[in-house]
């Protein structure tokens, strides 16, 4: 966009209508709000349905989910791309997982990339797409016969360590920690995703009777601590390299944790929750959010708190009050066990009421902005008393992640109509190809005549369309609304990190009179 031209935009929307907003409040249908699914794939799970099918119905299957949670309002995925040692993507760094193609090792039909097509297919539908990997378990089994001999188990024996049925990676060791980076940097390097996942599984839980025996590299590198502060400082040390290595190559993508939902019981630490957890990140899993967020080496956290409201030992409501209170520089989301609906021996799952309870106590707390839920098969043609009341009230209208924590900026392009083409069906607005800002979307709104276009009233939003032009300029198409042909409509560009331009009216003929600028504020770090 020319400067005159951009200076015209905003000018623009200065004289047209826009209503004022000020600091967005917690609501009935807040306009920005994480809303996200697990996808996984370890043991065919959600996805693909099976190894064996043919690509064509694992990409069928893959967009059913989309379609299923595009239709609730979800707006972002978190897909398993790595479950043992494995991998959903061609990399000399592990083999093909055995869970996409039938056999480990073996590649998918021609070699194609299908974590490339689901990336693109999840941006077309509006999603963020958050690569989610397990690093340190290495298999799920101790079938080594049929673990393809690529995988690290056969590679480097010495880096694993055998315990409870699996194997696993050796935290301790600094070539594990450098080749897990690697795998990381890969993929961050290599393909448009908005997120680097990891899940709760770190340090194994603890099994009663037996050790997990890394007592030579305790030896080796202990350095005086103690057995746990040595994990602990093993795992702090990995995330903190994942975290340096992500934003030195692409600073929008995020770096997510979903620990396990209790931190320590106040039984044992008197900053800990009211709760009774056989096992704890802290002691059990020797992982401590707690660090991680004192060193901002995370951009999000989503403590997996799978109970019921009241639950007797962990309680939802008790445990969502602990986070909110103990969280800090970080975007903190809830996940939600959506896996328990009518099927856990806490009766509670039976009320189809639980979940949406839980999305309104999320919301209570203003500095939790969101949920996720475990996992995707929960809600595909299942369940459909509590599909249809989030549907009709928690997540009836649309919502936007928010913006990268601690990257908030001003998106210097607008949206600027350099032509306008009528069709039967559309009217196609031709924009001018955004210069300053690298961007993600065009989010459309839609007012009826006479009514103000406010950008933040969630109900206005109509679409939300990728951005996938490469240079000169973008059309954009709007069906016509034969039953309300005076609608006004406004778009706006998001960029990478989620931050929103300012908007512009479309067609400013309709628009009313009266305008204030916009300012879109959101809780954040």
């Amino acid at each position: 966009m020319t400067k005159n031209k951009l200076v015209f935009a905003l000018i623009s929307f200065i004289i047209l209508s826009f209503s004022t907003a000020i600091a967005q409040e917690k609501k009935s249908y807040p306009k920005n709000e994480f809303r996200a699914v697990w996808i996984a794939t370890v043991a065919n799970i959600d996805w693909p349905k099976s190894g064996n099918d043919p690509i064509e119905k694992q990409k069928a299957d893959y967009l059913e989910i989309l379609e299923a949670y595009k239709a609730l309002n979800y707006n972002a995925v978190i897909v398993q791309i790595r479950t043992a040692g494995d991998a959903f993507y061609p990399t000399q760094l592990a083999p093909w997982s055995k869970y996409l193609t039938g056999k480990q090792g073996e590649a998918t039909d021609g070699n194609v990339d299908l974590l490339a097509w689901m990336i693109n297919e999840t941006h077309l539908q509006g999603f963020e797409f958050h690569a989610w990997m397990n690093p340190y378990r290495a298999t799920m089994d101790l079938n080594t016969a049929q673990l393809s001999r690529e995988h690290d188990y056969y590679k480097h024996p010495e880096w694993m360590i055998k315990y409870a049925g699996k194997w696993y990676y050796n935290p301790a060791l600094p070539e594990v920690q450098k080749h897990l980076v690697a795998v990381v940097d890969e993929v961050v390097e290599r393909y448009d995703i908005d997120a680097i996942h990891f899940d709760d599984y770190f340090y194994p839980y603890k099994v009663t009777g037996e050790n997990f025996n890394d007592g030579a590299s305790f030896k080796k590198y202990g350095n005086g601590m103690s057995v746990e502060d040595f994990r602990r400082n093993n795992v702090n040390d990995f995330v903190k390299a994942v975290s340096h290595t992500i934003k030195n190559a692409k600073p929008w993508v995020q770096f997510g944790i979903s620990p396990f939902g209790v931190w320590r019981n106040k039984s044992v630490d008197p900053r800990g929750s009211d709760t009774q957890s056989g096992q704890t990140n802290y002691d059990d899993l020797f992982a401590d959010p707690m660090a991680w967020m004192e060193n901002c080496w995370i951009d999000y956290l989503v403590p997996q708190l799978y109970w019921s409201m009241e639950h007797r030992t962990a309680s939802y409501s008790k445990l969502i009050k602990w986070w909110a209170e103990n969280t800090k520089n970080v975007a903190l989301y809830i996940g939600n066990g959506s896996y328990k609906i009518n099927t856990d021996s806490d009766k509670r799952w039976f009320n189809p009421s639980e979940i949406p309870n839980q999305i309104d106590l999320t919301r209570s707390y203003p500095n939790i902005n969101g949920n996720a839920f475990f996992s995707a098969k929960v809600f595909i043609n299942k369940n459909k008393a509590v599909t249809q009341l989030l549907s009709e009230n928690q997540y009836k209208y649309p919502a936007l992640p928010y913006v990268v924590p601690n990257s908030r900026k001003i998106v210097l392009d607008v949206p600027f109509v350099c032509e306008k083409m009528e069709t039967i069906n559309s009217t196609n607005y031709v924009f001018d190809f955004p210069t300053h800002s690298k961007i993600r979307y065009i989010l459309i709104y839609a007012a009826k005549k006479g009514e103000r276009i406010d950008t933040n009233n969630a109900s206005q939003i109509i679409d939300k369309i990728a951005f996938t032009e490469k240079e000169f300029y973008i059309t954009v198409p709007i069906k016509k609304n034969f039953k309300e042909p005076e609608t006004v409509y406004a778009a706006s560009f998001i960029d990478y990190y989620g931050n929103e331009s300012l908007p512009t009216i479309l067609n400013p003929m309709l628009a009313p009179q009266i305008n204030q600028p916009l300012t879109n504020e959101e809780y954040r770090p």
